[in-house]
This record gives structure tokens, sequence and C-alpha cells, in this order.
């Protein structure tokens, strides 16, 4: 059972957090930050893991430490759930179009945690909503969970569209790494014999 639970309770934000790899892309999601909402959904139904959030941040503040500690959270909650690796794919790579916005992911389920991000998005903000955190929230996301992985923009102009994309392939990406392979048998896919 490839499940985990989430609690973290800190001075600027207080999160609840389940994930299920082999879930069916179920979600309940409350940041109290409309657009990461949108994004998170559309991240458990591309990668079909069931994600309920709870999120009570200080948004009077700004939207940063609802959205980055969203991003730690999800990223221990993906590594829990990971367990020792053992008879998952590993890599996966994604091209997802948006309309006009093309971008790929690359992911290596490596125990590693390294974020390659290039990924301009036109406008400072979508919404309300300060698009510099879309890279503060994979950032989280990859160093708690101990993952590789790469976003690039191939094309696009509308930022909305762009930063849509990249949840889309980060999320069939994860979706494809995290997939239990039936020919390795349950062994651990590295010639070191560990993640």
């Amino acid at each position: 059972m490839r499940r985990s639970a989430i609690n973290r309770a800190t001075a600027e934000t207080k999160i609840s957090l389940t994930l299920d790899l082999d879930g069916t892309g179920s979600f309940n999601i409350s940041t109290g930050v409309g657009f990461l909402d949108h994004m998170l959904t559309l991240l458990a139904v591309h990668s079909r893991f069931d994600l309920h959030i709870k999120c009570e941040g200080d948004t009077n503040v700004d939207y940063h430490h609802s959205v980055e500690d969203v991003g730690i959270c999800l990223g221990q909650a993906l590594r829990q759930a990971l367990g020792t690796r053992a008879g998952i794919r590993r890599y996966c790579d994604v091209t997802i179009p948006m309309d006009e916005a093309l971008v790929l992911a690359a992911v290596d389920i490596s125990g590693r945690g390294y974020l390659g991000f290039d990924l301009p998005i036109p406008a400072q903000k979508i919404g309300d909503f300060d698009s510099e955190l879309v890279e503060e929230f994979f950032a989280a996301l990859t160093r708690e969970a101990g993952i590789t992985l790469h976003i690039r923009y191939l094309a696009g102009r509308n930022s909305h569209h762009i930063a849509e994309a990249a949840f889309k392939a980060a999320a069939r990406a994860l979706r494809g790494a995290a997939a239990v392979d039936a020919e390795l048998g349950g062994a651990v896919p590295s010639s070191k014999g560990v993640l």
C-alpha cells in the first residue's frame, strides 16, 4: 500500500495531506490559494494519485508560505509513499501541450533532490498568484521527495497555459516514474541496489 499522511504545523501554516500513489486521481484540495488549488487538482487528476490537502496559511501576508509548505508536505508524502522505491520504473519524461504552450517534464526518482527549472512565465502574476511561486513549489517538492525533476519551456505566450502545462507534465512524468514495473520483480532499479 503506497500511501502516506503528513501533518505539519508552523507559525505560518497548518497543513494536513494524504497521498495514495495507486489511486484514481480523486482529490479534495483547499489551500486558501485559488490558483494553487487549480494546479494541484491538475496534478492529482493527471498523476492518478489520490490527493487530499487542507492548508490554513498566513495568506494575509502573501501566498509564499502556503505554496512552499504545501510543496514541502507533498514532497515528504511522496518520499514516504514510495518507501524503498523497489519495483518502480524510476524514470519518465512527458511533453504536454496546452494550447500554444508546450512544456517538458523529466523525472528520476533517484533519492537525490534536484530541480532543473527553465520555465519563463511572462506575467509576474497569474490572477493574484505570484508566478515565481511555481518554481518555489517545485523546488520544495523535489528537495523533500528526493527526486530529480527537470521542467523545460518549449513554447508558449500565455502565463496560465505555461504554468498549467508544467503541472500537467510533472504529474504525468511522476505517474510514469512511480508506476510499478512488473518486469523488475520488485528489484530496485539501480545498479547500486538502493535509491
